[in-house]
């Protein structure tokens, strides 16, 4: 394994460290006090039109759709954006669960669907909404969810309640990917379809916005609880095959888990730049910050724990990229599990150096915070990937036992 940055992938990291101190950075003072509501701050359309000139744009999508990155190249992009978790991602068109979306139509959408969804999207001209978990079922297990998709001559007809539905809020938000049963009486894992429904289409109501920890979360677009009444749309619009939703979202969620390691990496590398500079401004019982014992302490634990999970994230990378996502994963699980609680202990020692101040809106501390405690639960909890990798350990010895 060799982690050594291709010349591709830091002329990348150059054009996207200067964007940043230009034009990021600079912006986040503005951009959250502009913030209204569930819509995105007028400031983000001219920073897309800027990333989109320099050439910084869709990075996270392989092949001819995107920029043709790997994994392996994306991780160092994502860790800058994710120091700005709220702004750098939106304004590089790789935002989820835009991004997700646009994988699934990529590699799942017919051609009438991907010139209809996929090509605006690609665009930055529209947003979109993932719509599969439930408030009334366990969804970490998704092969609970029980929202029906019912055929009907040339439509289906689809019925059911979901909520913390990512991009749903977002008034550009025009399309919905849906999950749900088309057949209850088939294997437990092939229950499952996807389907495309338009913002608009009747039956379809926006019930209500749902914070997280407080924030609009409105990188995510906006989380929603969403009716689906009887909401009625064509048989063409069912991506893949009846039964193919649970592989779909499965295609999805693994590069997802990664993209939110690598930005959960940067985020940490913020905290800690800020905890260091707070420890050498402040003078507590009459020396630095700094020089206290446990400040130290936290900034050394910090520094290494961000090392053991880049480089494990950087793993998961190289294997995606070289034996594909299913022989990665047990790392990806790993990543999944380690990254988001390390980040969060990081993230808590800043704030506690911080003081009062790193609950407030003055330092990205708590706002950051509350995207990585929310990661231990978003694309599957901790418990559901512990569960799945001690299996996967126990299962390499039960032939011996």
């Amino acid at each position: 394994m060799d982690f050594t940055y291709d010349e591709k992938t830091e002329d990348y990291r150059k054009r996207l460290l200067a964007f940043m101190d230009e034009f990021v950075y600079p912006a986040e003072e503005e951009f959250h006090a502009a913030e209204s509501g569930w819509s995105s701050p007028p400031l983000l359309a001219g920073l897309k039109s800027e990333a989109k000139a320099r050439g910084l744009w869709n990075l996270f999508l392989p092949g001819e759709h995107g920029a043709g990155l790997t994994n392996l190249q994306y991780a160092p992009l994502a860790e800058i954006m994710g120091r700005s978790p709220a702004i750098a991602p939106a304004a590089l068109n790789c935002a989820a669960p835009d991004t997700g979306n646009m994988e699934v139509l990529a590699e799942f959408g017919t051609p009438e669907q991907q010139e209809r969804w996929l090509k605006p999207l690609l665009a930055g001209e529209i947003r979109s909404a993932f719509a599969m978990t439930e408030p009334q079922v366990a969804s970490s297990d998704a092969t609970n969810i029980g929202t029906r998709i019912e055929r009907d001559g040339d439509e289906y007809v689809i019925t059911g309640r979901k909520f913390y539905i990512s991009g749903a809020m977002n008034p550009n938000c025009q399309i919905f990917i849906v999950m749900g049963k088309t057949d209850p009486q088939a294997a437990r894992h092939v229950q499952q379809s996807q389907i495309l429904v338009p913002r608009d289409t009747p039956g379809l109501t926006i019930k209500r916005g749902m914070t997280v920890f407080g924030y609009t979360d409105g990188d995510h677009g906006g989380h929603a609880e969403v009716i689906f009444d009887q909401v009625r749309v064509p048989a063409s619009n069912l991506i893949g095959e009846e039964g193919g939703g649970f592989a779909i979202s499965q295609a999805r969620l693994g590069p997802g888990r990664i993209h939110h390691c690598m930005r959960l990496i940067g985020m940490a590398e913020r905290a800690l730049e800020l905890m260091c500079k707070r420890a050498l401004t402040r003078e507590p019982f009459g020396k630095p910050l700094a020089e206290q014992g446990v400040i130290q302490d936290w900034i050394a634990e910090s520094r290494v724990r961000i090392e053991q999970a880049r480089l494990l994230v950087l793993k998961a990378a190289w294997l995606m990229d070289t034996v594909g996502n299913k022989g990665a994963h047990t790392e990806i699980q790993a990543i999944k599990i380690v990254t988001p609680l390390t980040v969060e202990w990081i993230l808590d020692k800043a704030i506690q150096a911080h003081g009062a101040a790193g609950t407030s809106q003055d330092t990205p501390l708590a706002r950051l915070w509350a995207s990585a405690r929310t990661l231990r639960l978003a694309d599957g909890p901790d418990e559901v990937h512990k569960r799945s990798l001690a299996r996967r350990e126990l299962n390499r010895y039960r032939s011996n036992a």
